[in-house]
């Protein structure tokens, strides 16, 4: 199975510059307890932007299309293609966690996308595409709290690919 996760703004917005446009807390945390003893899948310009480090309590893949990368991480697999990350995901669930090229290229073996809405719009240069309602199914909203650490609306959404 293959699920993404990723937060946007109200444009879809989801980078600038490789990083993340916002600040918000909750979403790291979210991001963390639904991908905490999964596999996640990387393209290698998602790797570098995180510092070439490994987040703990994950398998971590990074995609590049350069066959001879390499980093002296134990735990970190490099596969090359497209057609490798669907086979891998046969076997487990793997969670995309961008960049851009790699949803691009996995649109149509995407089955889940967990994703955080934010109600605001900020200055991106990586968007999403929108999720057709006609091939997408949203099964759960879950509110944002709004705090002092907190400050900009956001929900969790869980979309499920129609059969």
């Amino acid at each position: 199975m293959i699920t993404f996760i990723y937060a946007q703004d109200n444009n879809r917005g989801i980078g600038y510059k490789n990083q993340l446009p916002w600040h918000l807390p909750n979403d790291l945390k979210f991001f963390k307890t639904q991908t905490m003893g999964k596999t996640i899948v990387m393209g290698r310009k998602t790797f570098e932007a995180m510092g070439c480090r490994l987040l703990p309590g994950r398998k971590s893949v990074v995609v590049t299309r350069d066959a001879s990368y390499k980093q002296d991480l134990d735990d970190l697999t490099v596969l090359t293609s497209v057609d490798e990350i669907v086979s891998l995901s046969e076997h487990e669930t793997l969670m995309i966690i961008g960049g851009a090229q790699l949803f691009n290229a996995l649109w149509p073996y995407v089955d889940c996308v967990i994703r955080t809405q934010i109600d605001a719009v900020f200055d991106c240069d990586v968007f999403m595409p929108e999720l057709d309602d006609t091939l997408w199914e949203c099964k759960k909203i879950e509110p944002g709290v709004l705090d002092e650490k907190n400050q900009i609306p956001h929900q969790f959404e869980w979309w499920n690919k129609c059969q």
